[in-house]
């Protein structure tokens, strides 16, 4: 078993369809990787929505403890926790409405990379978002 994320060209088209980005694990300290990629992507016009529990607000959103607790549809679930957590997150993943999950660089779990690409859904792990985005411009 192996992960194969989309090539560079599909993965520009899904970001140039997208609008909301749920960003799980992002941090309210701007020295964060996820808070700089975040405002990164917040301001190419991405609406950035961040799920953390432990955080009131970020980027001038407020926080939702869980994905569950997004409403309406969200385009990309981008995760900023280790790899540990993915099964959860991806079970959790699969009960909101949402097409695309994307791990960042170093968060990789095969055997959710598998389960979510049976279920249909299109899956990128162990890639920078925001790079991504400046290649693929």
């Amino acid at each position: 078993m192996s992960i194969e994320n989309p090539t560079r060209t599909e993965i520009g088209k899904l970001l140039k369809q997208a609008k909301r980005i749920a960003v799980v694990g992002l941090s309210d300290n701007p020295n964060r990787t996820s808070y700089m990629v975040s405002e990164a992507m917040q301001k190419s016009g991405y609406e950035i929505i961040p799920v953390n529990p432990k955080i009131k607000e970020v980027l001038g959103v407020k926080a939702v403890a869980s994905l569950a607790e997004i409403e309406g549809k969200v385009d990309i679930v981008n995760v900023f926790r280790r790899s540990e957590y993915l099964p959860s997150l991806a079970s959790e993943f699969q009960n909101i409405d949402c097409p695309i999950f994307w791990t960042q660089l170093g968060v990789v779990d095969e055997g959710v990379f598998q389960q979510l690409s049976d279920a249909g859904y299109t899956v990128i792990m162990d890639r920078c978002i925001k790079v991504e985005h400046a290649l693929t411009k």
